[in-house]
């Protein structure tokens, strides 16, 4: 390598040298020097301590806090960005020598990389105790849930439903409050709910299902989750809408359950949060809850058996301890709790489509959204979107809904 090329070509000749194929996308470092692919997104290298980052952690953890923390950006499309990354990643599996180390670190001594570990972002979530407590619980729900309801609002469509819509049109004018909408009747329909019947929601965010519920089809509608800005916001809703004598809101962990049974209950993508260890518990906990003959609907994430979690950028700045199983193992689990499976629809091409509108918000209300929690949380949320859309579209995560039913008779 010549000492007067600039950063970027000698970065550009590193990654060549590790991964044996260009760099898929450009690249532009602080010294002005450009190197990469000509078309498409510009990764911008801002200054050394990105590349320090990276030498400390040359993986996905090491690339989202160079993000978060602005270290490192992207000019262009960052979806585009990714999705090309993860193409090469596929194809390429890097391997590196002992003489690709020797030249990476001669490389970090001579752009002045070398130097001590950078502190992780403040964004980054630090959980302490032993996994899936109910103490760490409740962090790691705070941590992600409790940003402000005035930012989820600006993110969300008005249900406030934070979780995958169901798209049955594509009118132009059908819009993402249509496709929530349409989710939560879907919902009500598989769970055969009537007036009269008594609801519950585990994990209720800020109570689309049970508020639908109610106001539509007549039910009594409880709902439980770990937060208490989601229980606030739930409490003052029902009061707004002169509900309180059909739904009930509660802060409280889904173990703590002792009441019931109820006709119907309903648990939407709050399965991940539970821990492959605690599933059991969380599924035993649903049975007791409904009555025999009664309807459980779960809709959750999945994923395949190699990355059953939520990766390390998920688990570090957005999920903390969430984890996600092929839909498969979670069936057997469901049905092991003593249930009987009524059916399971895929819903993968949905989340594609309500993660899109979610990360148009975004970059619309950006300026306000970094207002209410800051520049660096605005970009977790930036990157959380546009990798989470491609997750699902490229079939590397799914989501599903899963009916079941207790049986009367054992």
């Amino acid at each position: 390598m010549s000492q007067r090329q600039g950063v970027a070509q000698t970065l550009a000749e590193l990654v060549e040298r590790v991964l044996g194929s260009g760099l898929p996308v450009g690249v532009r470092a602080w010294d002005g020097s450009t190197a990469g692919a000509a078309d498409g997104p510009v990764a911008v290298v801002r200054n050394r301590r990105a590349l320090r980052r990276l030498l400390w952690d040359p993986n996905e953890l090491g690339l989202a806090r160079a993000y978060v923390s602005g270290d490192l950006d992207v000019d262009g499309d960052l979806r585009e960005g990714l999705r090309r990354f993860w193409a090469l990643a596929r194809k390429q599996r890097p391997r590196v020598s002992a003489a690709d180390r020797l030249e990476l670190l001669r490389a970090a001594v001579r752009l002045g990389v070398a130097g001590p570990r950078p502190k992780a972002p403040p964004e980054e979530a630090r959980l302490r105790g032993r996994l899936h407590t109910r103490s760490r619980d409740r962090a790691a729900i705070a941590h992600h849930y409790d940003l402000s309801n005035e930012f989820y609002a600006k993110i969300l469509d008005p249900h406030m439903a934070y979780s995958s819509g169901y798209w049955t049109s594509d009118d132009p004018g059908y819009t993402l409050t249509d496709a929530q909408r349409d989710k939560l009747d879907l919902v009500c329909r598989k769970l055969e709910l009537r007036p009269g019947m008594r609801l519950l929601d585990v994990g209720c965010g800020w109570g689309s299902m049970i508020l639908h519920a109610a106001e539509h089809y007549g039910v009594h509608a409880t709902g439980i989750t770990l937060s208490a800005q989601q229980r606030d916001f739930v409490a003052s809703r029902v009061a707004e809408r002169g509900l309180s004598d059909k739904v009930t809101v509660r802060l409280q962990d889904y173990r703590e359950l002792s009441d019931g049974p109820y006709d119907a209950v309903s648990s939407i993508e709050m399965g991940e949060h539970v821990g492959a260890g605690n599933y059991p518990v969380y599924t035993a906990t649903l049975h007791r809850a409904v009555k025999p003959g009664g309807r459980v609907l779960i809709q959750q994430m999945s994923r395949g058996k190699v990355a059953p979690g939520g990766g390390a950028f998920i688990e570090g700045y957005v999920a903390p301890d969430m984890t996600m199983s092929p839909v498969g193992s979670t069936v057997n689990l469901i049905e092991a709790a003593g249930f009987e499976i009524r059916g399971v629809e895929a819903m993968r091409e949905h989340y594609v489509r309500t993660v899109d509108v979610w990360a148009r918000t975004v970059e619309e209300r950006w300026a306000e959204l970094v207002r209410l929690v800051g520049e660096g949380q605005a970009r977790v949320w930036r990157l959380y979107l546009a990798g989470g859309s491609l997750a699902f579209e490229e079939n590397r995560m799914g989501v599903n809904q899963i009916l079941a039913v207790r049986p009367e008779v054992v």
